[in-house]
C-alpha cells in the first residue's frame, strides 16, 4: 500500500510538471509572437510610409516632370527591397540555426541612423540628427530599441505631421541613462499619446529593457516622443 501511494504521489507530481511546462512554453511562444509582431510593424510602417509618399510624389509630377517621377519610383523601390530584407533576415530567425546561421546580419543600431535620418530626409522631413558619441558603446539590445525608437516617431511623423516639417532626433547619455528624444514641429494630425500601434509598441520596447517613455504634443507645437533606456538593464 505504501508503495502504490508513494507511485501515485510520484506520477501526480509528474503531471503537475508536464502542465507546468506546457503552460511555461505556450508563454514563452506568445512572447516570442508579441517580439515578432512588434519588429514586423517597425518594419512594414515605416517602409510602407515611405513608400506611400514617394509613390504620391511621383503621380503628382510624373506629366510634369518625368524624371522627377522616375526618381521618385527609384526611391519606392529602394524602400521595398530593404523591407524585404530586414523581413528575410526578421523571419530567419525561425528556422533551425543550422540553416541560417551563415546569413543573419547584425540588427540595426546607432550607427545606423545617419543612414535612416537620409532616407527620411529623401521624402520631405528636414531631419536633424545628434548623438552621444558615447552611445555607440551601448548594449546592443539598447541600441536595438533606441534604432526602433526613431523609426518609429520618424514614421509617425511623415504619417501624420506630413513631409513639410522640422525634426531633431538627439541621444544622449548622462550616468546610467541614455535619452532618446524626437521632436518636431508640425500639427500632429490625429495622433495622441494613447493612439496607434506605433506609440504602444515603443512603449513596450522600452518597458522590456527596463525604460521610460513618454510621448505628447509639445505646448509650443508639434509632437514629442522620448524614450528614456537605464543603461545596466538592456543586456548584449
Amino acid at each position: 500500500r505504501f508503495r502504490g501511494e508513494y507511485l501515485r504521489l510520484l506520477e501526480e507530481r509528474a503531471e503537475h510538471l508536464e502542465r507546468e511546462r506546457s503552460v511555461e512554453a505556450e508563454r514563452a511562444v506568445a512572447a516570442e509572437r508579441t517580439r515578432i509582431a512588434r519588429e514586423m510593424h517597425d518594419i512594414v510602417a515605416h517602409q510602407l510610409s515611405l513608400m506611400t509618399v514617394q509613390a504620391g510624389a511621383a503621380k503628382t509630377v510624373s506629366r510634369s516632370d518625368p524624371e522627377a517621377a522616375r526618381e521618385a519610383m527609384v526611391a519606392v523601390e529602394k524602400a521595398g527591397r530593404q523591407a524585404v530584407s530586414e523581413m528575410r533576415h526578421l523571419l530567419g530567425v525561425l528556422r533551425p540555426v543550422s540553416e541560417e546561421a551563415n546569413e543573419l546580419g547584425p540588427q540595426p543600431g546607432i550607427g545606423d541612423l545617419p543612414a535612416l535620418v537620409r532616407e527620411v530626409g529623401d521624402v520631405g522631413p528636414r531631419v536633424e540628427l545628434a548623438v552621444d558619441p558615447a552611445a555607440a558603446t551601448l548594449p546592443a539590445r539598447l541600441q536595438l530599441t533606441a534604432y526602433r525608437v526613431v523609426q518609429e516617431a520618424l514614421t509617425n511623423v511623415i504619417r501624420h505631421a506630413g513631409t513639410d516639417v522640422a525634426v531633431e532626433v538627439s541621444i544622449e547619455l548622462s550616468e546610467d541613462i541614455a535619452t532618446v528624444v524626437v521632436r518636431d514641429d508640425g500639427t500632429g494630425g490625429n495622433i495622441t499619446a494613447n493612439s496607434g500601434h506605433g506609440l504602444r509598441g515603443m512603449r513596450e520596447r522600452v518597458q522590456l529593457v527596463g525604460g521610460k517613455f513618454s510621448a505628447g504634443r509639445r505646448a509650443q507645437g508639434g509632437f514629442e516622443v522620448i524614450a528614456q533606456l537605464t543603461l545596466g538593464a538592456g543586456g548584449q
